[in-house]
């Protein structure tokens, strides 16, 4: 007869211990639907998940407005569900978050940012210049974000770009120590059996599909021809190509397909394992 209450008592232990699990209102998840129509074409079990998931997220990340700029529980909860969408089939919450585990803050600006670089050339001659950024992910470091473009998300959909998806997706890039357009892959991608083999068919989908858009955006713009669907940022090096190439992947899957078809086996391939 003692065994009962000993359970009874443990069970309110854990209930005491356990921080509570963190939840979004009915309501703010419903606008965030409404706002982000490729999140509301989801099955309702991947937006049950969608939405636990981007719970877990804004309870461990902190945002901060730059510039006097106050980011409202909805604006972090569209900001928070767009960068959960690459992690929604990558096993359990607290595993799959554990891509983002290298940076706590999510800086928002009203507008595009104005970043100061340097260069140094060949001959050693450091060049200044600034840039104009809609978002960044700095390695081990904060992710920056343009509130304008987050909210402009439904429209930029169409065209295959979304720049939360395009931020977080460099984070699972730097994962293998450097943002080479090839984020660290499970032994068994594709059937393979070994790392070297995984990332020599990751290679042999990525090499030439990059090589082809590369070619494509230089006759664009030099030349004249058929401007390509996908952002030309992505022709700039292998590792923007991976996340243009991604953003168009979860907004506008049908699209993309359409576009580059031997890109969407290999992406499916490595989100929708868990690693």
């Amino acid at each position: 007869m003692a065994m009962p209450a000993f359970w009874n008592r443990l069970r309110r232990s854990l209930r005491a211990t356990l921080a509570p699990v963190p939840d979004i209102s009915a309501t703010l998840w419903l606008q965030t639907l409404q706002r982000t129509p490729f999140l509301a074409a989801l099955p309702l079990h991947d937006q049950a998940k969608l939405r636990a998931l981007s719970a877990l997220f804004l309870h461990h990340k902190q945002f901060h407005g730059a510039h006097g700029l106050v980011v409202t529980d909805a604006m972090a909860i569209d900001i928070a569900a767009q960068a959960c969408l690459p992690l929604l089939h990558w096993g359990d919450a607290a595993q799959a978050l554990g891509w983002y585990d290298d940076f706590v803050t999510i800086v928002v600006h009203s507008g595009e940012a104005v970043a100061r670089r340097e260069r140094m050339d060949e001959a050693g001659v450091v060049h200044h210049y600034t840039e104009v950024l809609a978002g960044e992910a700095m390695e081990r470091g904060p992710i920056m974000l343009s509130w304008q473009h987050v909210e402009d998300a439904a429209h930029n959909a169409h065209q295959g770009s979304n720049v939360v998806v395009h931020e977080f997706v460099h984070k699972l890039d730097m994962r293998s120590g450097q943002a080479n357009g090839c984020p660290p892959l499970p032994a068994s991608f594709l059937g393979t059996h070994s790392a070297r083999a995984a990332h020599e068919a990751w290679w042999a989908a990525w090499e030439p599909t990059y090589a082809q858009f590369r070619e494509a955006v230089i006759k664009a713009e030099r030349f004249g021809a058929h401007k390509p669907w996908l952002d030309a940022y992505g022709a700039t090096a292998p590792a923007e190509f991976f996340a243009v190439a991604c953003e168009a992947y979860f907004v506008n899957r049908e699209r993309f397909a359409l576009e580059f078809p031997g890109l969407v086996p290999v992406l499916d391939a490595f989100f929708r394992s868990a690693i």
